[in-house]
């Protein structure tokens, strides 16, 4: 209707005349509310109950008092990705059912992987490595001939202890992050995990471009006489990239330059709010309790 009210300049009345079409719904807006307030108590649910279906959350709403029609709480349901994963094989970690955020700060997602090469005596070892998904920092890369999941939680520990907690961690659906060890720290630590699709790398794209980066610039170029000399390099590796090599992402500053002037911001703006009036009333009040101070002295004397 638009198309042929400009190109022939006449109005909607006879345009839709032309080709048959009734004005009522070529004048229709979309009146679907958001309904924001039932999707999120659909998505604590959900969280709460992980192997509950939409059926079923939707005897929980009822229950709260929430009247709504059962096929809308499926595409609620099906618009959020909150269907219960099916379980294979043994039991396994399952991880969170709500789709990834966006991270808008430090230590709010970390992704992990491994990455795999070999020594000059042809003996293979992997690469566990950690990365901030917001300031890009490599935190930890431990390389070792096994690594299990036991093995990547104490490493977690360790990096845990010189920064914040995570608030969530990315990860594949590898054996060593969906074993019962990693369930439990999970758990224990209260930080939510969240599995990837299978075959879907691209979901993990922070680490898979780390991976990348690490593999081009340093695995390809290195040859590894030993175990204890990959560790060295790694370590030196990983000072160096958060140190001195800049991100694009990052407006080219470097990981750590990126992270301590966001932890300036954050200070001045900490610093801007506390400066309000409170203070220079205080101030003021105490000036004028010395002046008056002075001249009752003065009246006295």
């Amino acid at each position: 209707m638009a198309h042929l009210a400009q190109r022939y300049e006449v109005s909607q009345r006879r345009a839709c005349e032309v080709t048959g079409a009734a004005r009522s719904v070529v004048r229709y807006r979309h009146m679907r509310p958001e309904d924001t307030a039932i999707r999120q108590r659909l998505r604590e649910l959900a969280s709460e109950r992980r192997r509950f279906g939409y059926r079923r959350l939707h005897q929980m709403l009822k229950r709260e008092g929430t009247v709504m029609n059962l096929k809308k709480i499926r595409r609620l349901y099906s618009e959020e990705r909150l269907q219960v994963r099916q379980r294979k094989g043994r039991k396994r970690a399952t991880g969170t059912r709500a789709p990834m955020t966006i991270p808008q700060g430090p230590n709010q997602r970390w992704s992990l992987d491994f990455v795999s090469d070999v020594l000059a005596g042809s003996r293979r070892f992997r690469v566990l490595a950690v990365v901030d998904d917001y300031t890009a920092e490599c935190l930890c890369l431990v390389a070792d001939t096994s690594l299990s999941g036991l093995r990547v939680a104490r490493e977690l520990d360790t990096v845990i202890a010189s920064r914040k907690s995570p608030a969530m961690i990315v990860s594949d659906n590898g054996t060593e992050f969906t074993s019962m060890a990693i369930l439990l720290w999970s758990q224990e630590r209260l930080v939510e995990w969240h599995y990837i699709a299978p075959g879907k790398p691209q979901q993990n794209a922070f680490i898979e471009s780390f991976n990348g980066k690490l593999r081009d610039e340093f695995l390809n170029e290195t040859v590894f006489s030993s175990l204890t000399e990959a560790r060295l390099m790694l370590a030196a590796w990983k000072h160096d990239y958060n140190s001195n090599r800049p991100h694009s992402r990052l407006g080219w500053l470097t990981p750590s330059e990126f992270a301590n002037r966001n932890v300036q911001d954050k200070q001045r703006l900490l610093g801007a709010a506390s400066q309000g009036s409170a203070p220079i009333a205080v101030a003021s009040t105490a000036q004028k309790g010395n002046h008056e101070a002075e001249t009752l002295q003065i009246t006295g004397s």
